[in-house]
């Protein structure tokens, strides 16, 4: 029939106009509904869950605490160690003073000696003399004085048992008074400053009574038994 078209009797512009189109319908489709994205690998495999921020957290304050024992044990070592330096260098500072003391007044006891030797040997008779001599024992009494307050004290050696650590010996001699290793007499006064030996005494010592002493009170004693 003369009205209708076929297909195949469409005329080449028809055609053309179908062709262009056709893309449009599917561009306008397309942006009316965008394609849904699937999970892309670093979602699925590699993002962190909602506990890893927690974790993180609680390693960090782990490190924290392991840094701050770290430095307060090493704060605590310096601590200590420059206590020992202080306690060290005021021990040695006193041992020092200490020393230049002893160094110091161990020069000047010879003249204490040389004031006792000439304080007994003076025995005045007239009065001028007598005025001399108080005088005298008046700087003898201030030298003293002052040796003690500095903490010198004298030795008392004479009857004690003789240490080695006080006395120095300078004689031995038989003795039957004092028995065996005691002090007989002081030859030269001994002094300690605060416990400190200053200077030693000069001592004698006494050996005993000795064979002949012990012969002797051996004698003696069996004559008593006889007489008793």
């Amino acid at each position: 029939m003369s009205g209708d078209t076929s297909p195949a009797q469409a005329s080449p512009e028809s055609l053309q106009e179908s062709a262009e189109a056709t893309p449009t319908a599917e561009v306008l489709t397309s942006a009316d509904h965008p394609p849904t994205p699937t999970p892309s690998t670093e979602v699925a495999d590699g993002a962190p869950s909602a506990l890893d921020p927690l974790q993180e957290a609680q390693a960090e304050l782990a490190a924290l605490r392991s840094e701050h024992e770290a430095l307060k044990s090493q704060y605590m070592r310096i601590a200590a160690d420059f206590d020992n330096y202080r306690k060290r260098q005021l021990r040695d500072q006193e041992e020092s003073k200490l020393q230049i003391i002893c160094n110091t007044l161990g020069e000047i006891l010879p003249v204490v000696d040389n004031f006792d030797r000439a304080r007994q040997q003076l025995n005045p008779q007239s009065e001028e003399a007598q005025a001399l001599h108080r005088s005298y024992q008046g700087l003898y009494k201030q030298l003293v004085d002052v040796f003690k307050q500095l903490g010198v004290s004298p030795m008392r050696v004479e009857g004690e048992p003789f240490d080695p650590i006080l006395h120095e010996a300078v004689m031995r001699e038989p003795s039957h008074d004092h028995p065996e290793d005691v002090v007989i007499e002081e030859l030269q006064r001994g002094y300690q400053l605060h416990g400190k030996v200053l200077r030693h005494a000069l001592v004698k010592v006494s050996m005993g009574p000795g064979p002949n002493g012990e012969q002797a009170s051996a004698q003696q004693a069996s004559e008593q038994e006889q007489a008793g």
